[in-house]
């Protein structure tokens, strides 16, 4: 078998010249390189990321700028938080009267009288002439006699009795000017505010003849930030004074305070 038979090769290009005496030109050809073929893509264009690519890229940048923009814009302090301030109902605290007693001094006893002392009788005492013929004169002025002695004193501790206080009277205390005037003198702390402490506090007073508080105790605490500031309040405020049968007295009465933050509005 002839194996040489059986591999065709490629033809040489045709190469034509121009003859003499010829009329019309002959065409000239040349061989030109074949141009390579199209790979086909290896991966579905659905499953290709880079064909995506840059819009990704260009999302994922706008997207940043307009992130940093917004934190520009941003105010670097924060607002202030304002804060709400509600009187809840007046809690009557019920205090126990309780009664006072009197100790009465008792008077010292009477000093025992002297036992008598037996004196022996074996002295033997002088006749004693007596002159009957004396006589007495009444006109006679009596010799100045010394004053008698006081009476025994009796030290007698007499103690100062404070004025009852009433919890209950006809006429209870009024704040002078409302509950509103509390607004005016009750701050709320910067320390309860960045920490966020809220709460009740019940505030204890004794309100005086002249409409002074006095005697101020916390009967309902919520952090010692808040009572000092509850107290400082109302100790400011100045009181239409309580009446019993038409006469000014001592009244004990307690004034609850809420201390509440309230969120900053939004637009």
């Amino acid at each position: 078998m002839n194996v040489q038979s059986d591999i065709k090769l490629p033809r040489p290009p045709r190469r034509v010249t121009r003859t003499e005496g010829s009329v019309h030109p002959e065409p000239v050809t040349e061989a030109r390189p074949q141009t390579p073929r199209r790979r086909k893509p290896y991966k579905h264009p659905h499953a290709d990321l880079r064909q995506d690519y840059r819009l990704f890229v260009m999302l994922g940048l706008a997207l940043s700028l307009g992130i940093m923009i917004v934190l520009f814009r941003l105010p670097m302090q924060p607002e202030d938080e304002g804060f709400d301030l509600t009187l809840s109902e007046q809690e009557v605290v019920q205090m126990e009267e309780i009664q006072q007693t009197r100790q009465e001094l008792k008077a010292p006893p009477p000093p025992r009288p002297p036992v008598p002392v037996e004196v022996p009788n074996d002295e033997i005492l002088d006749d004693v002439d007596l002159d009957l013929d004396a006589t007495l004169d009444i006109d006679e002025p009596l010799a100045d006699l010394p004053p008698p002695p006081p009476p025994p004193s009796e030290d007698k501790a007499v103690a100062e009795e404070e004025p009852e206080i009433f919890v209950v009277v006809e006429e209870m205390p009024e704040i002078i000017g409302g509950t509103a005037k509390i607004y005016e003198y009750l701050e709320y702390p910067d320390i309860a505010k960045k920490a966020g402490l809220e709460g009740l506090v019940v505030v204890q007073i004794v309100v005086e003849p002249d409409g002074r508080p006095s005697n101020a105790t916390i009967a309902r605490s919520a952090g010692s930030v808040l009572d000092q500031a509850a107290i400082d309040a109302v100790m400011k405020l100045r009181f239409k004074p309580g009446k019993q049968r038409g006469v000014p007295v001592r009244v004990r009465m307690a004034i609850p305070i809420r201390f509440k933050l309230r969120n900053p509005k939004t637009d």
